[in-house]
């Protein structure tokens, strides 16, 4: 087994969840080969199959069976911890050079889809795209998670099947960032851009078709590496973006699964009740609903009206309203028992916006007068939304709630295509937008959503001291120190108002009873490989 510095960690991360297994196999009941599972999609791939080039779980969830990572989180574990972290592609790793060090043994005889054998170069060649080293041979057109790998002084293929990633300073996420689904290996013979279109993996199933607007076909492959999987044919993604339609599907036995993240608390109830055969597990989502704000426009370089849009949106009432209940509240990191570095009640009760609703309302009218708008200057926004029902949803919420205090708000829908490339650019004012964090740590969503100069960091928002407690956070090997110091920033992130956490949402994920070993994970991502899932039928 791989030597891990950082065992300690993982019983301490062990979490309290409510998970079913869905589908799991009962004892001495041995897996079927055959058949095809029918999936749904919640709409067309945004970015294709292009991992690297996307924020989002429409392009994550329907390209994961292409491809593989070095290491991969269990897919029958439901949490992603230091003990969930399995070998892929690398049959083992060690951590040398007092951590300094992580050095990754491949496995022989992978193969590409196209037949071409894998080696330490496509690796290197991987994370010399990610971190835009001046030699890397091509360029991404939206890198992410860039800042993922800002401590990554270098990346050497050793011999071909040896590579080792050489670090600035010691990383304990490092492992956790390279088993998330966002961290496949890319083939080094293959263009980056080719994989808006096309997929050449070498993971359980390969593309048949993408035919778009309408579905996603894979077949098995044949020559994957891992003996005896995957258990199924084949894969069928159906595209159905209406939510109605989606959930008519799964309860006809139309498609076999739910997507990750879409069945909300009153969807599973109205599925229940028509179907009650059906199996669902209540998991956290691992996604946060939040504002954006352009800290960079007016009128949000201005940290009062920042903090009164804030404190103006009542998120228990949001959570009532919007999930009927199938939401928590919390901070920029999931909150327990869900999450291992969240705030405790506590805490979340004293930040912006979870205070008594009227306190709250009163305290925003206070700082709106203060940056000089009232009832003669009113404040009018135009908020940005991603055009899918459940954003809009969050949208009309806060929309309503701004006009308690006298702020006017007009929607903008944005498709999905041009969504996060329009963040990125900075051409918005303030937006209603869903960001998952994954893995389950604080590096992952600090460097990439908070760091200053990172292309997530959609806000334009860099504060000295902050960045100074993130990578001291980063780089602290006592769990409770470190717990102490991410639970400081969060608060601090919160009073800046920058990206105002609204409520962490729960899914129920639903299939089929017949569906054995598609386990949801306490994050929508990283489970979506497939090559375990088979079907009792």
């Amino acid at each position: 087994m791989p030597r891990s510095r950082f065992a300690p960690v993982a019983g301490w991360l062990s979490l309290i969840v409510f998970v079913v297994l869905v589908g799991s196999p009962s004892l001495g009941q041995a897996p079927k080969y055959g058949g095809g599972l029918t999936l749904r999609l919640r709409e067309d791939l945004p970015q294709g199959f292009a991992i690297h080039e996307t924020a989002t779980i429409s392009t994550m969830w329907p390209a994961m069976p292409c491809f593989s990572n070095l290491v991969l989180f269990d897919p029958l574990k439901t949490t992603h911890r230091m003990d969930a972290v399995i070998g892929e592609l690398a049959e083992r790793w060690s951590w040398q050079d007092n951590d300094r060090s992580l050095v990754f043994f491949l496995r022989t005889g992978v193969r590409w889809h196209d037949g071409k054998p894998l080696s330490s170069k496509d690796v290197k060649f991987t994370f010399d795209l990610l971190r835009e080293t001046p030699d890397a041979p091509a360029k991404l057109r939206i890198n992410p998670r860039r800042d993922w790998y800002a401590n990554l002084e270098a990346v050497e293929a050793v011999d071909p099947q040896t590579v080792a990633f050489r670090l600035k300073r010691p990383q304990p996420s490092l492992l956790l960032m390279l088993a998330s689904g966002y961290t496949p290996i890319y083939a080094a013979h293959v263009p980056p851009a080719s994989y808006r279109t096309g997929c050449v993996g070498t993971g359980p199933f390969k593309l048949k078709e993408w035919r778009k607007g309408e579905f996603v076909e894979y077949v098995k492959n044949p020559d994957y590496f891992v003996n005896g999987r995957p258990y199924l044919n084949g894969l069928r993604y159906l595209i159905i973006g209406e939510r109605g339609t989606a959930t008519a599907a799964l309860q006809a036995g139309r498609v076999d699964a739910a997507f990750p993240g879409q069945t909300p608390k009153p969807i599973a109830e109205r599925l229940k009740k028509a179907v009650p055969q059906l199996v669902m597990t209540p998991v956290n989502t691992s996604v946060i609903d939040h504002l954006v704000v352009n800290t960079k426009k007016p009128p949000f370089d201005n940290a009062k009206v920042r903090l009164a849009v804030s404190r103006a949106i009542d998120r228990r009432a949001l959570i009532d309203a919007v999930y009927q209940g199938g939401a928590v509240l919390g901070a920029s990191m999931a909150s327990p028992p869900y999450g291992v570095w969240g705030l405790l009640d506590k805490d979340i009760s004293a930040l912006p916006g979870n205070g008594k609703a009227a306190d709250e309302k009163a305290r925003a009218r206070t700082l709106l007068a203060e940056a000089g708008f009232g009832p003669n200057a009113p404040l009018r926004l135009e908020m940005l939304t991603r055009a899918l029902p459940d954003f809009l949803d969050v949208a009309a919420f806060v929309i309503n709630e701004l006009k308690h205090v006298g702020v006017e708000a007009s929607i903008r829908q944005v498709e999905s295509a041009q969504w996060h490339p329009l963040q990125t650019r900075g051409d918005f004012q303030i937006g209603i937008e869903r960001t998952g964090i994954e893995p389950d740590d604080p590096d992952a969503n600090f460097y990439e959503n908070y760091g200053c100069g990172s292309p997530r960091n959609y806000p334009r928002y860099c504060d000295e001291e902050i960045s100074r407690l993130i990578d001291q956070q980063s780089q602290e090997l006592d769990p409770a120190k470190r717990l102490a110091l991410v639970q400081v920033i969060q608060r601090k992130l919160e009073e800046a108002a920058v990206r105002p956490v609204l409520g962490w949402r729960l899914d129920y994920y639903t299939v089929w009873p017949y569906v054995k070993n598609l386990v949801p994970h306490q994050s929508i991502y990283s489970w979506g490989r497939m090559q375990e899932v088979w079907l009792d039928k």
